[in-house]
């Protein structure tokens, strides 16, 4: 069950509570010290992430598909040389003005 944050809206205090997907969001909670039923207002969280590999590069879609690692000490000098750069289109010439 996920774990969502709440916060008490007269003290500024947060809690944790486990709910369902399913369940509504809570309007009151009990509150950890004094054990009354106090107004609570639903607090989002940004998510983590976490990416895990090698990584992602602009040039991961070049080349012929087999794979070698950046970081390995014996990696050929190939490796180490920038791709080059893809040609560009040449700009249309600009319009001159009719005399």
């Amino acid at each position: 069950m996920p774990t969502y944050v709440y916060k008490f809206i007269e003290t500024g205090e947060t809690i944790e509570i486990q709910q369902a997907f399913t369940d509504d969001a809570l309007t009151e909670a009990q509150h950890p010290t004094d054990g009354t039923m106090r107004p609570v207002k639903k607090v989002f969280q940004p998510v983590g992430v976490t990416f895990k590999g090698g990584g992602f590069y602009k040039t991961d879609s070049k080349g012929s598909g087999s794979s070698s690692s950046s970081t390995s000490s014996s990696a050929s000098s190939e490796s180490s040389t920038p791709a080059p750069a893809a040609p560009s289109t040449p700009a249309a010439p600009a319009a001159t003005p009719a005399s």
